[in-house]
Protein backbone atom coordinates (compact mmCIF):
# COMPACT_ATOMS: atom_id res chain seq x y z
CA UNK A 1 0.00 0.00 0.00
CA UNK A 2 1.28 3.60 -0.82
CA UNK A 3 2.39 5.88 1.38
CA UNK A 4 -0.53 8.14 0.74
CA UNK A 5 -3.13 5.18 1.51
CA UNK A 6 -1.26 4.16 4.17
CA UNK A 7 -1.90 7.51 5.55
CA UNK A 8 -5.76 7.79 4.84
CA UNK A 9 -6.36 4.51 6.53
CA UNK A 10 -4.34 5.29 9.60
CA UNK A 11 -6.17 8.60 9.88
CA UNK A 12 -9.64 6.51 9.97
CA UNK A 13 -8.10 4.52 12.52
CA UNK A 14 -6.99 7.15 14.54
CA UNK A 15 -10.38 9.43 14.24
CA UNK A 16 -12.16 6.32 14.93
CA UNK A 17 -10.29 4.98 18.03
CA UNK A 18 -9.58 8.87 19.20
CA UNK A 19 -10.66 10.15 22.24
CA UNK A 20 -10.63 13.77 22.95
CA UNK A 21 -10.04 14.96 26.65
CA UNK A 22 -9.89 18.67 27.43
CA UNK A 23 -8.02 19.87 30.27
CA UNK A 24 -9.57 22.06 32.58
CA UNK A 25 -8.10 25.76 31.91
CA UNK A 26 -4.79 26.61 33.38
CA UNK A 27 -3.94 22.86 33.76
CA UNK A 28 -1.03 23.03 30.51
CA UNK A 29 1.89 22.77 32.09
CA UNK A 30 3.94 26.40 31.51
CA UNK A 31 6.40 25.07 28.97
CA UNK A 32 4.23 23.72 26.75
CA UNK A 33 2.98 27.06 25.27
CA UNK A 34 6.60 28.03 25.15
CA UNK A 35 7.49 25.44 22.80
CA UNK A 36 4.57 25.51 20.76
CA UNK A 37 5.61 29.07 20.01
CA UNK A 38 9.26 28.21 19.23
CA UNK A 39 8.16 25.59 17.13
CA UNK A 40 6.01 27.14 15.21
CA UNK A 41 7.78 30.38 14.83
CA UNK A 42 10.77 28.93 14.44
CA UNK A 43 11.19 25.28 13.32
CA UNK A 44 8.22 24.72 11.03
CA UNK A 45 9.40 26.69 8.70
CA UNK A 46 12.84 25.20 9.10
CA UNK A 47 11.10 21.86 8.59
CA UNK A 48 9.23 23.18 4.94
CA UNK A 49 12.12 23.97 3.45
CA UNK A 50 12.30 22.53 0.01
CA UNK A 51 15.74 20.33 1.05
CA UNK A 52 13.71 18.89 3.68
CA UNK A 53 11.20 18.37 1.52
CA UNK A 54 12.45 16.90 -1.66
CA UNK A 55 14.40 14.13 0.55
CA UNK A 56 11.50 13.04 1.93
CA UNK A 57 9.64 12.56 -1.28
CA UNK A 58 12.51 10.92 -2.83
CA UNK A 59 12.68 8.40 0.53
CA UNK A 60 8.97 7.92 0.32
CA UNK A 61 9.36 6.54 -3.18
CA UNK A 62 12.10 4.25 -2.45
CA UNK A 63 10.20 2.87 0.73
CA UNK A 64 6.11 3.51 0.17
CA UNK A 65 5.17 -0.49 -0.13
CA UNK A 66 7.70 -1.69 2.31
CA UNK A 67 6.17 -3.70 4.94
CA UNK A 68 5.81 -3.43 9.14
CA UNK A 69 8.19 -6.29 9.61
CA UNK A 70 10.45 -5.11 6.99
CA UNK A 71 10.19 -1.16 9.05
CA UNK A 72 11.02 -3.44 12.20
CA UNK A 73 14.33 -4.83 10.57
CA UNK A 74 15.73 -1.90 9.78
CA UNK A 75 15.20 -0.57 12.81
CA UNK A 76 16.58 -3.44 14.47
CA UNK A 77 19.62 -3.36 12.53
CA UNK A 78 19.76 0.45 13.00
CA UNK A 79 19.98 -0.05 16.67
CA UNK A 80 22.52 -2.74 16.69
CA UNK A 81 24.80 -0.85 14.90
CA UNK A 82 24.55 1.96 17.16
CA UNK A 83 25.20 -0.34 20.54
CA UNK A 84 28.26 -2.11 18.78
CA UNK A 85 29.81 1.17 17.64
CA UNK A 86 29.24 0.19 13.88
CA UNK A 87 27.79 3.02 12.30
CA UNK A 88 27.35 2.33 8.22
CA UNK A 89 23.62 3.03 8.63
CA UNK A 90 23.93 6.32 10.57
CA UNK A 91 27.25 7.33 8.27
CA UNK A 92 24.96 6.94 5.41
CA UNK A 93 21.92 9.06 6.72
CA UNK A 94 24.29 11.71 8.32
CA UNK A 95 26.27 12.18 5.09
CA UNK A 96 22.94 13.26 3.35
CA UNK A 97 22.78 16.61 2.55
CA UNK A 98 19.64 17.20 4.57
CA UNK A 99 21.22 16.17 7.31
CA UNK A 100 23.78 18.42 6.92
CA UNK A 101 21.11 21.05 7.06
CA UNK A 102 19.32 19.98 9.94
CA UNK A 103 22.93 20.01 11.80
CA UNK A 104 23.06 23.81 10.61
CA UNK A 105 20.07 24.65 11.91
CA UNK A 106 20.93 22.92 15.57
CA UNK A 107 23.86 25.02 15.29
CA UNK A 108 22.55 27.81 13.92
CA UNK A 109 19.81 27.60 17.71
CA UNK A 110 22.46 28.42 20.23
CA UNK A 111 21.68 25.28 22.36
CA UNK A 112 17.96 25.32 22.20
CA UNK A 113 17.33 22.37 19.85
CA UNK A 114 19.46 19.30 20.91
CA UNK A 115 18.40 17.21 18.58
CA UNK A 116 15.94 17.63 15.17
CA UNK A 117 15.42 14.50 12.66
CA UNK A 118 12.55 14.16 9.62
CA UNK A 119 10.84 10.85 8.99
CA UNK A 120 9.37 9.87 6.06
CA UNK A 121 5.53 8.63 5.76
CA UNK A 122 6.55 5.23 7.72
CA UNK A 123 8.36 6.79 10.36
CA UNK A 124 11.55 5.95 9.06
CA UNK A 125 14.20 8.68 9.42
CA UNK A 126 15.35 10.91 6.27
CA UNK A 127 17.80 12.74 7.75
CA UNK A 128 19.18 13.79 11.37
CA UNK A 129 21.68 16.36 13.10
CA UNK A 130 22.90 13.87 15.65
CA UNK A 131 22.65 9.90 15.99
CA UNK A 132 19.27 9.14 16.98
CA UNK A 133 18.53 6.28 18.92
CA UNK A 134 16.61 4.32 16.53
CA UNK A 135 15.58 4.46 12.91
CA UNK A 136 12.00 3.92 12.99
CA UNK A 137 9.24 6.15 14.72
CA UNK A 138 6.54 5.40 13.39
CA UNK A 139 5.54 3.06 16.72
CA UNK A 140 5.95 6.31 18.69
CA UNK A 141 4.04 9.18 20.07
CA UNK A 142 6.10 11.44 17.79
CA UNK A 143 4.46 9.89 14.69
CA UNK A 144 1.12 8.17 16.09
CA UNK A 145 0.00 11.55 17.46
CA UNK A 146 1.05 13.67 14.63
CA UNK A 147 0.77 11.94 11.20
CA UNK A 148 -1.36 8.72 12.48
CA UNK A 149 -3.78 11.23 12.91
CA UNK A 150 -3.52 13.61 10.23
CA UNK A 151 -2.91 16.49 13.02
CA UNK A 152 -1.32 19.67 12.05
CA UNK A 153 -0.86 20.42 15.95
CA UNK A 154 2.33 20.01 17.43
CA UNK A 155 2.95 17.19 19.72
CA UNK A 156 4.67 17.94 23.08
CA UNK A 157 6.25 15.58 24.65
CA UNK A 158 6.72 15.29 28.60
CA UNK A 159 9.19 17.82 29.79
CA UNK A 160 12.68 15.55 31.22
CA UNK A 161 16.24 16.57 33.25
CA UNK A 162 18.58 15.01 31.01
CA UNK A 163 21.03 13.29 33.75
CA UNK A 164 24.52 13.69 31.42
CA UNK A 165 23.83 17.23 31.01
CA UNK A 166 21.14 18.71 33.95
CA UNK A 167 19.17 20.55 31.08
CA UNK A 168 14.86 19.98 31.09
CA UNK A 169 14.66 18.95 27.88
CA UNK A 170 10.99 17.88 25.76
CA UNK A 171 10.47 16.60 22.15
CA UNK A 172 8.02 18.60 19.55
CA UNK A 173 6.80 16.39 16.20
CA UNK A 174 4.76 17.91 13.38
CA UNK A 175 3.97 16.92 10.34
CA UNK A 176 5.64 18.11 7.29
CA UNK A 177 3.63 18.58 3.92
CA UNK A 178 4.64 19.43 0.36
CA UNK A 179 3.95 22.16 -1.95
CA UNK A 180 0.31 21.46 -1.94
CA UNK A 181 -0.13 20.71 1.56
CA UNK A 182 -0.21 17.16 1.58
CA UNK A 183 1.46 14.94 4.65
CA UNK A 184 4.44 13.64 3.67
CA UNK A 185 6.35 12.73 7.01
CA UNK A 186 7.18 14.36 10.43
CA UNK A 187 9.80 16.27 12.33
CA UNK A 188 10.72 16.51 15.82
CA UNK A 189 13.41 18.40 17.61
CA UNK A 190 14.25 17.55 21.08
CA UNK A 191 14.43 21.36 22.75
CA UNK A 192 16.32 22.81 25.63
CA UNK A 193 13.46 24.26 27.67
CA UNK A 194 15.74 26.47 29.86
CA UNK A 195 17.45 27.70 26.83
CA UNK A 196 13.85 28.98 25.56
Amino acid sequence: MACWGKFRMAMAIGLIGCVVWHAPAGAEPAYIGVVRQYVEKLVRPLAENAIVVKAIEEQNEKFGDVSEMDLRVLDETYRAEVAQGEFQMVQALMAKSVSHYLKEKQDDSQGTILEFFVTDCNGLNVGQSVVTHDYWQGDEDKFLKTFALASRDIYIGRAERDESTQLLETQASFVVTDEKGKPIGTATVTIAIDAL
